[in-house]
């Protein structure tokens, strides 16, 4: 561990699915493992499945049935990173070093009883230690820990296994490797003019991954702002130093705006005419917590005779099941018509320096007017505005903003410097 004398540093790397995606991949994993060892460190790697592998055992289980037990599906989703650890060890092996696979119930990932989206509660990391004591790379398997039972279950996609290790070993950096080299003002794909940026703090990043942004992980930022673990982005096919995640200080609050994240992943559930009565809420979001929902975006209109319109956002993998709650509560309550709605998107504005600058909602809200865009819901916290749009003017809104909080890489504000 960090602490307790050990003199070496501890760098915990992860790699994801595209970054194992084939052998010649995973050798590059491992000189890159290798050099970070030689120079002078303890290393640990954490690997996902090949790039994608779990969706060829996802349509394997649908082939099936559709329906499938969630605890059998994690015994099957959980062998693409059995496959990956032993892989990688091999070849760091063969390139003349020494490493030993480690599965999530072997170095004791413990979790809650969630299938398929498990929280890891503890981690025993003796053997890691071990392992490293000994020369060796530890090669855990990412995504997957076990239950209090035995049970095998999975972590849910993303690197929230990653920065659990870290902290559970005290480690003096993690590196998240991925297909990008860093974490960008926003998607590239979606704002051409998107640049990277040096350093964003816990908090910003955080609220990004939360918002959409497939960079990190929502769980993984929040493990390495709890243990402030200095956590990296970086390309396993590059040597750019990548985006430093760090502790926020005052010269982040220069810029207004770091980020806008896109995410076209939710569906809006919208109830009629739902009585206008103390505990009628609680019911309906007591409901869906109870089938592990997640509700975003919650809108209420003013009752007109006792009567009052309730719209709520969802996951759009969530929105059957919580149709199927709705409806049948709803004449529990005596609430009227139900309707879905998949073509939405939400946009959302990121930044520290909203706490110090007035009108930052306004400007959003005028930029999205400008270009005609209606907003359907608005939702913020104190360094973030997301707003609900109509999913064929997504791209649009994100471009326009990027523009108008000058984050476009022709901008004359610059990047965040790492220190």
């Amino acid at each position: 561990m960090a602490s307790g004398g050990r003199k070496r540093k501890l760098i915990v790397q992860k790699y994801g699915g595209t970054s194992v995606g084939d052998i010649s991949r995973m050798q590059n994993v491992a000189r890159r493992a290798l050099a970070a060892q030689r120079a002078g460190n303890d290393v640990v790697l954490v690997v996902s499945a090949m790039s994608g592998e779990t969706n060829r055992l996802l349509k394997l289980i649908n082939d099936i049935t559709p329906g499938a037990s969630e605890r059998e599906q994690d015994v099957v989703l959980a062998t693409g990173e059995q496959v990956s650890v032993g892989l990688v060890a091999i070849a760091i092996q063969a390139a003349g070093g020494k490493a030993t696979s480690v599965l999530g119930h072997q170095c004791r990932i413990l979790t809650d009883s969630t299938h398929s989206k498990a929280r890891i509660q503890q981690i025993d990391g003796t053997r890691l230690i071990d392992a490293m004591k000994q020369g060796h790379i530890a090669v855990v398997a990412g995504f997957q820990g076990v239950d209090e039972h035995g049970n095998i279950t999975t972590l849910g996609r993303g690197g929230s296994d990653t920065t659990a290790v870290a902290a559970a070993l005290e480690a003096d950096a993690c590196e998240i490797y991925t297909d990008v080299d860093g974490v960008y003002t926003t998607d590239p794909n979606v704002a051409p003019a998107a640049r990277k940026l040096d350093r964003i703090s816990y908090e910003e990043m955080l609220e990004l991954a939360s918002l959409g942004a497939k960079v990190l992980q929502i769980r993984s930022v929040e493990f390495a702002m709890k243990y402030r673990v200095p956590l990296w982005v970086k390309s396993s096919f590059t040597d750019d130093p990548g985006t430093l995640v760090c502790e926020e200080d005052a010269s982040m609050e220069d810029l207004v705006v770091s980020g806008i994240a896109l995410d076209r992943n939710e569906a809006r559930i919208s109830i009629r005419n739902v009585p206008d009565q103390p505990g009628i809420a609680a019911q309906i979001f007591g409901a869906l917590d109870e089938k592990a929902i997640v509700v975003d975006l919650i809108v209420q209109n003013p009752p007109i005779d006792g009567k009052s319109d309730l719209t709520f956002t969802v996951g759009k993998t969530d929105l059957a099941k919580a149709t199927e709650v709705v409806k049948k509560l709803s004449k529990t309550i005596g609430s009227g018509e139900i309707s879905t709605d998949q073509d939405i998107a939400k946009v959302s504005i990121v930044g520290v320096g909203m706490r110090n600058h007035s009108g930052v909602a306004a400007r959003m809200f005028r930029t999205l007017s400008d270009e005609r865009i209606n907003i359907m819901a608005i939702s913020t916290s104190e360094i973030r505005v997301s707003c609900v749009i109509s999913s064929k003017y997504a791209e649009l809104a994100v471009r326009s903003l990027h523009t108008e909080f000058g984050l476009d890489a022709t901008a004359k504000k610059p990047a965040r410097k790492a220190k």
